[in-house]
């Protein structure tokens, strides 16, 4: 049955694209399940757990920022990979925290997160590498990357980031438009020489030291010795007793899922994978 509100944001939607905001893409479903979100009630801290938890299940698909012909804010919570699973729950909560409950508010957002300087312009203002989307978001005041000295954070991360500028191939948007390539580059190479303290794996247990470094709801970015690359996965901390587990859009599981098998354990399936950096998401 088509209820009155998913009337209302299926008209909402069509003014959209003759306003300011014609860049947004989205469906009504889209904006009919922020708001419900947003205005659901709970009875506790509506954090990033929170929302996370409300996203289990949904199907994971690959590459839902792509395919359109110019660059725009694509809303999608119908499919989700592991960055657009991050960002669409840290959006959420940035909003619950500000009781900022419209649609219109948790796009604002979403395109705070996503773009350098939270400016939409063009391809290359995406925050493509997860280094740049920490540092970005740590200026605007909106995340916190835990980098303590001490322990269990005793790895240190050397970057040296050229993936997309060599694998443009990979990258529709460069396909398309191979003069984008030397506005990549130049972000890469200010990237390279960045170096940040991480948990490497075999420091990823239920030890009383993760317990104080990692809180449930932090963000979990994967490192990886993946050539030209910073981090390989995404996703959310969840204490449960046997230890810490990872809240994700998997593409093993092809839906978002808390991993069964513990952190550590799933670390250690994966040989490029070297350990975890740890975000905190920061109230306003």
């Amino acid at each position: 049955m088509i209820t009155f509100n998913r009337i209302l944001a299926f008209l909402f939607s069509l003014l959209a694209v003759n306003t300011a905001n014609a860049q947004w893409v989205y469906t009504a479903e889209d904006s009919v399940t922020i708001e419900h979100l947003l205005r659901q009630p709970s009875y506790g801290e509506r954090g990033t757990l929170f929302f996370a938890r409300q996203l289990l299940n949904r199907p994971y698909v690959a590459h839902t920022l792509e395919g359109n012909p110019v660059e725009m804010l694509v809303v999608n919570t119908r499919e989700l990979d592991c960055t657009t699973l991050v960002e669409t729950v840290v959006s959420l909560t940035l909003c619950s925290y500000r009781n900022d409950t419209t649609f219109a508010a948790y796009c604002r957002q979403l395109q705070q997160l996503r773009y350098r300087h939270g400016r939409l312009d063009g391809y290359p203002s995406r925050l493509h590498y997860f280094s740049d989307w920490i540092r970005d978001n740590t200026r605007k005041g909106l995340i916190e990357e835990v980098q303590t000295p001490t322990s269990p954070f005793t790895a240190v991360q050397l970057l040296n980031i050229n993936y997309m500028s060599q694998h443009p191939q990979s990258y529709e948007a460069l396909r398309r438009q191979p003069g984008l390539l030397p506005v990549i580059a130049e972000q890469e190479r200010r990237l390279t020489g960045l170096r940040f303290r991480y948990i490497p794996k075999h420091n990823v247990g239920n030890s009383r030291e993760m317990h104080d470094a990692v809180s449930d709801g932090d963000i979990i970015a994967i490192t990886t010795s993946k050539a030209g690359l910073d981090v390989a996965h995404l996703g959310f901390a969840v204490w449960r007793p046997d230890g810490l587990h990872l809240l994700n859009a998997s593409s093993i599981h092809h839906k978002v899922v808390i991993e069964p098998m513990t952190l550590g354990q799933y670390l250690d399936q994966h040989p490029s994978f070297t350990g975890i950096r740890v975000i905190k998401v920061l109230r306003p």
